[in-house]
C-alpha cells in the first residue's frame, strides 16, 4: 500500500506540491487501514492528509545537507534496475 511513498528530501527540483500529497495520502491510508473512507469517516480522513502534508512541506523546507541534490531521472534509473534483478530472479 506504501509503494507510492518516496524520498522526497535533496532532489532536484525539489519535491513539488503533489507529490507531498501523494506520499500523505499513502501514509494515512497505511495508519488508518482505509484506501478509501466512508462518507462518515471522510472529512477526519481529508483532514489527516492535509495536515501531514503541510507538516511535511514544514520539515522539507527546513531540512538541510551538504550533499548535492540528487537526479530524479538517475535515481529512477536506479530503481528501474533494481527492480529488473529483484524481479528477474524470482
Amino acid at each position: 500500500m506504501c509503494r507510492s511513498i518516496k524520498t522526497l528530501h535533496n532532489f532536484s527540483p525539489p519535491a513539488t506540491d503533489d507529490e507531498i500529497r501523494a506520499s500523505s495520502l499513502q501514509f494515512v491510508r497505511k495508519l488508518s487501514g482505509f484506501t478509501k473512507p466512508s462518507k462518515a469517516n471522510d472529512e477526519a480522513f481529508t483532514h489527516a492528509v492535509d495536515e501531514v502534508a503541510r507538516t511535511v512541506r514544514a520539515l522539507l523546507d527546513s531540512l538541510v545537507t551538504k550533499g548535492p541534490a540528487r537526479d530524479r531521472d538517475v535515481e529512477a534509473a536506479k530503481a528501474r534496475a533494481r527492480g529488473a534483478a529483484r524481479f528477474s530472479a524470482s
